[in-house]
């Protein structure tokens, strides 16, 4: 199973790297993430600058698709070009949005009427779409996920293994990744805000 780590110009490393480095150590398991740029490099909201390992067009077959977040999303939804690139396809795939990512799930006409998870700061422009946004770190609607605030994408991450290789995947993961002596709490908290998540409005 393969996931594209969508990867704007502008990212914020948080959302990309925390969620590649905990799907990346399932790939024993079979399930590999990539970071995935639309340019053979990109440059980082702090300058950190990048070489994709996919290009653009693999979100078309990777078995899941996260959207990550950075300065300049809103420049990403107003090219429609870019945005063409990204046939996304939540009947087949996982598809996940960390903070400003969720303007590009509205501008993709994904949401519906579902509302979504974003950060303080892209939160007014996510309503100015007509969208919903919980006061909460994560939320997901069948196929669709997304979060809010730079280390929930811990969450999209949690979401993305416990949905493909279950919950004890998930466990190994966080335990392993847990500040010493927060195991414990560290795991719960990932699995509860994933299971609180899912639960929300039904």
């Amino acid at each position: 199973m393969q996931v594209a780590v969508v990867t704007f110009d502008g990212f914020n490393e948080l959302d990309s790297f925390i969620a590649s480095a905990l799907i990346n150590r399932c790939r024993a398991d079979g399930l590999a993430a990539y970071v995935t740029t639309p340019t053979p490099v990109v440059t980082s909201m702090n300058g950190v600058e990048v070489t994709g390992q996919r290009p653009l067009e693999f979100v078309a077959e990777a078995d899941v698709v996260l959207i990550g977040s950075g300065v300049r999303t809103r420049d990403v939804i107003a090219d429609d070009r870019l945005v063409s690139r990204l046939p996304l396809a939540p009947s087949r795939q996982l598809i996940g949005a960390q903070c400003s990512g969720a303007l590009v799930l509205a501008r993709l006409g994904l949401l519906g009427d579902m509302p979504v998870c974003t950060d303080t700061k892209s939160r007014p422009f996510v309503e100015a779409r007509g969208v919903t946004v919980l006061d909460a770190p994560f939320h997901a609607e069948g196929n669709i996920a997304t979060a809010g605030g730079c280390l929930a994408s811990q969450y999209l991450a949690t979401w993305v293994i416990t949905r493909t290789l279950g919950e004890d995947a998930a466990r190994d993961v966080l335990d392993y990744v847990a500040p010493v002596g927060e195991n414990r709490e560290t795991v719960e908290r990932a699995l509860r805000a994933v299971r609180e998540g899912e639960a929300a409005l039904r």
